[in-house]
């Protein structure tokens, strides 16, 4: 390190912070001494909860390395920090106070923030979703999210339902409920969309894909797959990696939850679903679905869940 002239001190929070990105070597540590050399630069991040049911919010707060405080208070890696400046959930303020720091936040750094959507677009009338009040009248969904996106450097879906529609567009969809990177495409608005799918996404999923954007920028279209997930965690399938890989090649099935062999008879879409939770296993690496003696229900893919139906029985 120190020929590249990192202090340690540096070092040590950087890795902290950045646990969940697997590919450093040394080959980076001339970014992370030009990212260090910046004064620390604020990034600023807006939240915004549509229909869904906070279930990704829950997760994130939940990320260990780095603890949420650190992510919101201190610099995410040296010289670079988050400023949350709007989140329903996590803020003190509401009604209008609320929505007018949203709309300032806004303002004052087009083009330089980063938003962030948590949940699916009801599309099928303006009063399925409205947040706050304009002349009088309630402002839907939808046209938050034209408005925010359209001036964004980036847009970052959290979950299933924001990148997808997930559970908020499974049949019947009363609401007329969209994933926001298809909303985008409709609405034609350009700005670069990464989908960190999943149903709650993983804290590290989310924060490792902030940590890369805020070294690297907006990752390259080599870097992103078909539906513009991270290959970083999404490129290989569940099954790829389960610990109950060998017993398909062997040709050991269970029929029931509890005997022993591949789960693929009870309903499991690990062949068909993309993501590291084999390796990465949840709450802090304690336990995952099918460690748990379940099966992938396939949450991180679109269609999620009516593709799926019915989750335990063999597709």
């Amino acid at each position: 390190m120190s020929i590249h002239g990192i202090e340690r001190r540096d070092f040590m929070r950087w890795a902290l912070a950045a646990g969940a990105v697997t590919e450093f070597h040394e080959a980076f540590l001339p970014k992370l001494k030009a990212a260090a050399a910046e004064a620390a630069r604020a990034h600023p991040v807006l939240w915004l909860q549509i229909s869904g049911c906070s279930g990704c919010s829950i997760s994130l707060l939940n990320t260990v390395h780095p603890a949420v405080k650190n992510l919101l208070l201190d610099e995410v890696v040296p010289g670079q920090r988050l400023v949350m400046h709007f989140h329903q959930t996590l803020m003190a303020g509401t009604g209008e106070v609320a929505m007018s720091a949203l709309r300032e936040a806004a303002e004052a750094h087009k083009g330089k923030y980063v938003m962030v959507f948590e949940g699916a677009v009801p599309t099928k009338d303006a009063n399925f979703g409205t947040m706050g009040l304009e002349g009088g009248k309630h402002v839907p969904m939808s046209e938050w999210v034209k408005r925010l996106s359209a001036g964004a450097m980036a847009v970052i879906n959290a979950g299933t339902c924001a990148a997808y529609g997930g559970i908020s567009a499974a049949e019947p969809n009363p609401t007329g409920c969209v994933g926001v990177t298809q909303f985008l495409e409709q609405q034609g608005i350009k700005t670069p969309v990464i989908n960190v799918p999943g149903c709650p996404c993983h804290p590290d999923w989310f924060v490792g894909t902030v940590v890369k954007v805020l070294l690297y920028g907006i990752p390259a279209a080599s870097e992103l797959d078909d539906h513009r997930r991270p290959k970083l965690y999404f490129a290989k399938t569940v099954h790829n990696r389960c610990i109950y890989r060998d017993y398909i090649d062997e040709g050991v099935f269970a029929h029931k939850f509890g005997e022993t062999g591949c789960m693929l008879e009870l309903g499991c879409k690990g062949p068909f679903a993309h993501g590291d939770c084999p390796m990465r296993q949840w709450n802090s690496g304690v336990n995952w679905c099918i460690q748990a003696n379940n099966i992938c229900i396939g949450c991180t893919e679109p269609g999620f869940p009516d593709e799926h139906a019915p989750l335990y029985q063999r597709r």
